[in-house]
């Protein structure tokens, strides 16, 4: 009887929350993340009594903010991705 009991039960295989896709994807989105901040630095002046005009450029006030919110925006779309099944996975 034990040993039906024991043929009975499922063997419980380990799952990620996420599949590889989706973690290359989020990997992606961490980077462009980090790009849009690394556009936001710079531009200080040596001289701290000199006020410098570059931090009101282009690529701070816009280009950078909206690679930002274009990586958290990517960062959704990996999580909620579904990954495209494989014949492997199929096999309960």
């Amino acid at each position: 009887m034990s040993q039906k009991a024991k043929s009975e039960t499922p063997t419980k295989k380990f799952e990620m929350a996420l599949h590889k896709e989706n973690y290359i994807l989020l990997a992606i989105s961490f980077a462009i993340v980090v790009i849009g901040f690394i556009l936001m630095m710079g531009g200080g002046s040596d001289d701290p009594e000199v006020f410098s005009e570059a931090i009101y450029g282009f690529q701070r006030i816009t280009l950078a903010p909206v690679v930002v919110l274009f990586g958290f925006v990517f960062a959704i779309y990996a999580i909620m991705k579904k990954p495209s099944v494989d014949k492997k996975d199929t096999n309960l």
